[in-house]
């Protein structure tokens, strides 16, 4: 194991079907992971943070509501929120500046080293990913 990071493969799920203010319950849940596993307290904690907050609220908001929260730790951090639609999103090419919405997943791109989403079942999985080594040296994404 390389220092700073956890065990390969750690997993954890939340489920967030039919529950009420499911963002911030997603945010604290990923805090604790982030503690847990020596990887809070930094810039790019933060970004992690506001990452789940922007995936849990499109899915809110766009997508039939949060079904599950998936946290996935090793070389990367994959943070994956699956929904109730098959539709998968698309990124307004250009987010307007003052007008309120169209920025979330202009916000997940600039935020994760990658993003992306798959349908399946009943529903998609929308994820992001950032680097282990980012989250143990907590400098932003193009520093």
């Amino acid at each position: 194991m390389t220092a700073g990071l956890p065990a390969g493969g750690q997993r954890r799920r939340l489920a967030l079907t039919g529950v009420r203010g499911p963002v911030a319950k997603g945010r604290e849940f990923t805090r604790q992971a982030l503690r847990d596993w020596g990887w809070d307290g930094t810039d790019t904690s933060e970004d992690t943070l506001l990452l789940v907050s922007e995936l849990l609220t499109n899915a809110a908001l766009h997508a039939g509501g949060c079904h599950e929260l998936v946290l996935t730790a090793g070389e990367t951090l994959r943070i994956e929120v699956c929904d109730g639609t098959t539709t998968l999103p698309s990124r307004h090419p250009a987010p307007q500046r003052g007008i309120p919405g169209g920025h979330g997943l202009y916000i997940v791109e600039r935020l994760s080293d990658r993003w992306g989403a798959a349908a399946h079942g009943h529903g998609k999985s929308v994820w992001a990913e950032i680097e282990a080594a980012r989250l143990v040296s907590g400098m932003p994404k193009g520093r």
